[in-house]
């Protein structure tokens, strides 16, 4: 274990920003479930001056926005999305009452002069701001519901438009800040470079959809972000690392453990690693989880994914005094069960901020390893799982599981230029690649792979030095097989469940325009269906694609998630598919395997592959499933519903659930019932 130990100079709390925007720390009256504060807070009242003024503005910009879809050329349109992040930032925040401060009233005025400047700029033709250096805001559009999501970027000085040089880029993720509206994140990514700034890198600050610890659709926007930045600068894919501190430190160690073939380095400061213990300690909340709860904490304990960083260079940072080293305390502890000793840097005395010295060496040892740069293909990598979403590590990728939810590992090692030797548990179906050029093998002859103890002939490597092979084991047997696609109905990568990862990806809300089965499921529905749109956009900052049962075309089926409200009464969708869904549900009862519920009461909620296109999900009456009181503590956003889950109605709706919890579980992976344990 490497320890450095320093005296402190303070930095900054929760939001590590220079505005000193109100951060709202975690206590024991945040452990009430029946008396939830609001994240975000109730916004001030606007003098009625400026609300017209405001409006004015947001009409004008509105009006430019409109008139350049219309005439701009297509490969000006894709910087359109730079223009709209300043009015969305402004009618978010008049529009739903998210003015936290008077100052906040004069910023939106400047947003809107700034976005009117740029959209000017593009109608002349040009862009300045894509080839200017320091600080920049930019903006792209989600796949997941279509939104205008923003995102800072420090460029560096160096950077010049037409130089071959790729650049370092840094990822930073942000501490908790519940009033980190649009406005405010755009106004500190204009005014502040951040914490670290390294020579010649570009820094990215991806907004993380909000207040979020860069979770399912936040940590998407971490993703959509990164590529938009290396779609418009040159980017060196092996010198690309993570950091954050505080929630962001939460961030960077997901990130991390979850997908450590994409990062040359992690740099996690503070935060918190998993659930339960990090409750316990910071929060000091009684934790009492349901069987499927728990299981669902293995989508974010990065402690049950520590192997991970067998190749992935991690320096962590704690303040000796800061609770929050809880942290990288938990993951010292898992990595030392792997054999990994942790690199922890702890600031002496210091609290929850960055110690100055330490600083300087965290800096030291992050520049020292990406300056070498990450191996693509490293000779040995060990890699765990317990969900398919989290599946691949350098040039292993997990494409099947015996059973989701239990520990999958991988250990695989090129031994010699002609042989692949790995080991196995709990996996039912594996691909071997390296990418062009960088495929260490002998390209004269296929290579040996030796999996489980079994001998196989591999795919030949060829001659631009690249491989893949694909291995399964639905039989019982591991053989290889040309291609791993099959129209047999199984979890597998991107569609493995549960009801959050519909969110994950683009989707529609379809509303039901006939008659529900009864007055009371139709009064539950139409809550719950409010309660989503109006959470999702509080909470991830979109505004949810929604159409009705009639609209629903050909293409959305292709291209969407679809989210049904209703029952097989009010919704033709569902009609349409009702037969072909594991759990039944008619007029007279919801039938789950030998059990029934009655459908008075009762309504199914649950995630299933589109019987009208396999290759999406369809969801019956869920947005994603935590509430208002896991707003409250970043570590508790988790999903808290697994597939399915059958709802008492007669049950109130609370801050932690949408009513009485009658049954749940899991399918399996053949997406069947199967028993619940």
């Amino acid at each position: 274990m490497n320890r450095f130990r320093v005296t402190l100079c303070a930095v900054g709390l929760l939001c590590l920003t220079p505005f000193a925007l109100p951060a709202f720390a975690d206590g024991a009256q945040d452990n009430k479930a029946e008396n939830v504060r609001k994240v975000p807070p109730p916004g001030i009242t606007v003098p009625a001056e400026v609300k017209e003024e405001l409006s004015k503005g947001i009409a004008q910009l509105g009006s430019e926005i409109e008139s350049l879809k219309a005439s701009l050329k297509p490969s000006q349109k894709e910087l359109l999305p730079d223009v709209q992040i300043y009015h969305n930032a402004v009618r978010y925040a008049l529009q739903y009452g998210e003015f936290f401060n008077v100052n906040e009233l004069n910023t939106a005025k400047r947003l809107l002069e700034q976005g009117m400047e740029r959209a000017k700029a593009l109608s002349e033709g040009n862009a300045p701001w894509t080839t200017q250096t320091g600080l920049v805001v930019r903006g792209y559009v989600s796949k997941i519901d279509g939104s205008v999501q923003p995102y800072g970027l420090v460029v560096p000085p160096s950077y010049s438009a037409n130089s071959p040089f790729k650049h370092r880029l840094d990822i930073w993720f942000h501490g908790r800040g519940e009033v980190l509206s649009e406005v405010n994140f755009l106004r500190e990514h204009q005014s502040y470079a951040g914490e670290f700034t390294p020579q010649n890198a570009f820094v990215l600050h991806p907004y993380g959809r909000y207040c979020n610890a860069n979770k399912l659709a936040g940590e998407v926007d971490t993703f959509e972000a990164m590529e938009h930045v290396k779609k418009h600068y040159p980017i060196d894919d092996n010198r690309v690392s993570v950091r954050g501190f505080s929630m962001g430190g939460a961030a960077c160690w997901q990130f991390a453990v979850h997908f450590p073939g994409d990062w040359v380095a992690a740099a996690p400061g503070a935060g918190f690693s998993e659930t339960a213990d990090f409750l316990k300690v910071f929060q000091n909340e009684k934790v009492q989880p349901t069987w499927y709860e728990k299981a669902l904490w293995h989508v974010y304990d990065c402690t049950d994914y520590a192997i991970n960083l067998y190749n992935l260079p991690t320096v962590a940072y704690s303040g000796e005094k800061d609770s929050q080293k809880q942290a990288a305390d938990m993951m010292e502890k898992a990595m030392a069960k792997e054999g990994i000793a942790l690199t922890h840097i702890i600031g002496p005395g210091a609290g929850h901020f960055y110690e100055a010295k330490a600083k300087l060496e965290v800096n030291r040892r992050i520049d020292s390893i990406v300056a070498k740069g990450r191996n693509p293909v490293p000779n040995h990598v060990r890699f765990t799982t317990w969900w398919l979403r989290y599946n691949r590590s350098f040039w292993v990728t997990v494409q099947g599981m015996g059973t989701e939810w239990e520990r999958a590992t991988v250990d695989a090692e090129i031994t010699d230029e002609r042989n692949i030797k790995v080991s196995t548990k709990n996996i039912t179906a594996l691909t071997l690649s390296m990418p062009t050029g960088l495929c260490p093998l002998d390209n004269t002859v296929p290579p040996t792979i030796i999996i489980d103890g079994k001998k196989l002939k591999g795919s030949p490597v060829w001659s631009d030095r690249s491989f893949e092979t694909h291995l399964s084991k639905l039989d019982g047997s591991w053989k290889v097989v040309t291609n791993l696609d099959s129209d047999t109905l199984r979890k597998k990568p991107g569609l493995q469940g549960p009801i959050d990862d519909a969110f994950m990806d683009s989707f529609l809300f379809v509303t039901p325009t006939g008659t529900p089965l009864n007055p009371q499921i139709g009064a539950w529905v139409e809550a719950e269906k409010t309660h989503a749109i109006v959470h999702w956009r509080q909470q991830y900052r979109g505004e949810a694609r929604t159409k009705t049962d009639s609209e629903i075309s050909t293409e959305d089926i292709a291209n969407h998630n679809l989210v049904l409200w209703g029952d097989p009464s009010s919704n033709k969708i569902l009609a349409k598919i009702a037969d072909q869904l594991p759990i039944k549900w008619t007029s007279t009862g919801i039938l789950v395997g030998n059990k029934s519920y009655s459908a008075d009461k009762h309504v199914p909620v649950l995630i299933f592959p589109n019987p009208l296109n396999p290759k999406r999900y369809v969801v019956l009456n869920s947005g994603f499933t935590f509430r208002e009181y896991d707003y409250l503590n970043n570590a508790r956003q988790v999903p808290k519903l697994p597939d399915y889950a059958i709802v008492d109605t007669s049950q109130p709706i609370t801050s932690r659930a949408p009513g009485g919890i009658a049954d749940a579980g899991f399918f399996n992976e053949s997406w069947e019932l199967k028993a619940q344990k």
